[in-house]
């Protein structure tokens, strides 16, 4: 569980692929010191487990689901990339809970500024469509942000100039791919939607039940 505030701008070192999964190499910088082997680390906004970790790195398999699932097959060596440990107990939650579980990637449709603020714009897939809400929140790329506008399948949200310098979103570029994670209380009142049309309701009631002689 993450909060999607970035904690540092991390980078690739490598980045080793097969046929069916992968292996990356992170520079994490003094996150390392806190990092466990078989710990978990955020990378983009995706829960990875650390395998190794050596001086101010840390190595990391993806499986085949990863990288379907998330804009880490895209990765080269020198990508910047957003890192967060997992929230803690004394952690403080300024963002939103955001579990490191990618649903899809989106597409940077722009990255404009305004004044001294920016206007980041992502094309979301149409299968996630339902669960952008507007002033709701949404992770991209790991960063907690708000939803502040939402029209023709693109989200825009407004990003103030420490985000802009202390993220990845700089180094980002119309058409670059991001990891969307929506959030997590849209999926669960969905499924429990669904639930409800699968399970018949009981149309009994304490005054039919009496009726009935119970």
């Amino acid at each position: 569980m993450f909060t999607g505030l970035v904690e540092y701008v991390g980078q690739i070192e490598s980045f080793e692929r097969s046929d069916l999964s992968a292996r990356v190499r992170v520079k994490a910088g003094p996150l390392t010191s806190g990092l466990a082997k078989s710990g978990s680390i955020a990378v983009n906004g995706c829960c990875l487990t650390a395998v190794e970790i050596s001086n101010e790195s840390f190595a990391a398999d993806l499986s085949g689901e990863t990288l379907r699932r998330t804009s880490l097959g895209e990765m080269k060596p020198g990508t910047r990339v957003n890192l967060e440990r997992p929230l803690t107990a004394m952690k403080e939650l300024g963002g939103h809970f955001v579990q490191g579980h990618v649903d899809g990637v989106g597409r940077v449709t722009r990255l404009e500024s305004e004044g001294a603020n920016w206007w980041f714009g992502v094309r979301v897939p149409a299968e996630l469509a339902r669960y952008v809400a507007m002033k709701g929140s949404i992770a991209l790329d790991g960063i907690s942000l708000t939803v502040a506008a939402w029209h023709d399948g693109i989200v825009e949200t407004a990003i103030i100039p420490f985000t802009y310098d202390h993220t990845n979103l700089s180094s980002l570029r119309v058409g670059d791919a991001v990891n969307i994670e929506c959030d997590v209380l849209a999926k669960y009142v969905e499924r429990l939607m669904e639930a409800r049309q699968e399970s018949p309701v009981s149309r009994l009631s304490v005054a039919r039940l009496i009726e009935e002689g119970f």
